[in-house]
């Protein structure tokens, strides 16, 4: 993974509300839409947003997470990318984590992975690229005072993109709690890379 320096900050959004969500089941690849409770909070993160300079827009493909794009009003602008899906759960596609733990009592996603799906190093080299990816874009002076890029995603892939903005492991991911409409920023204090805001 590259360095602490050379990247401009990053405005993370995960997508708004779903019944699977709310409900607590592992939604990977399924496609399930944003229910009303999720269209609101994607309102609320275009109002928050409204106004900002973004070097770029960045959209996983999955419907939640462009719904969320385009009701917070950067639909037309959104490049999408297809690492930025979420974890891929395999057979646990669907279930909660109650339901997995009656099958693997100890089982955590970011450090067990799912049989089947991704694997938390899977995930991660994901996440590597998307920063490379970003990184690679343009900036004259102090990228850290560059117009920053958003990406709207999902909430264990954008946990484990946080790990990795910090120099940690995926497992690390696992201690970042994150919301359905929720925003967070990545930074810097200093010239060291940093949590700016998180799950705000």
């Amino acid at each position: 993974m590259s360095g602490a320096r050379g990247c401009r900050p990053i405005v993370l959004v995960r997508h708004g509300a779903t019944t699977w969500s709310t409900t607590g089941r592992h939604t990977g690849r399924t496609d399930v839409p944003l229910d009303d409770s999720g269209r609101a909070q994607a309102e609320a993160v275009g109002r928050r947003l409204g106004g900002r300079r973004f070097a770029a827009v960045l959209s996983s493909p999955l419907g939640r997470a462009l719904a969320t794009c385009r009701i917070a009003g950067f639909g037309d602008v959104a490049e999408v990318h297809d690492e930025l899906v979420e974890w891929d759960y395999g057979e646990y596609e669907g279930l909660t984590t109650e339901e997995i733990r009656a099958r693997r009592p100890d089982w955590q996603v970011f450090v067990d992975g799912c049989p089947g799906g991704e694997s938390p190093v899977h995930v991660a080299a994901r996440a590597d690229r998307v920063l490379e990816r970003i990184t690679s874009l343009p900036a004259h002076g102090d990228p850290r005072a560059a117009d920053p890029v958003v990406v709207f995603s999902h909430g264990h892939f954008l946990r484990v993109l946080a790990a990795r903005w910090l120099e940690l492991s995926a497992s690390e991911g696992r201690r970042l709690c994150l919301d359905t409409g929720s925003i967070s920023e990545l930074g810097y204090e200093r010239d060291v890379r940093a949590l700016a805001t998180w799950n705000a």
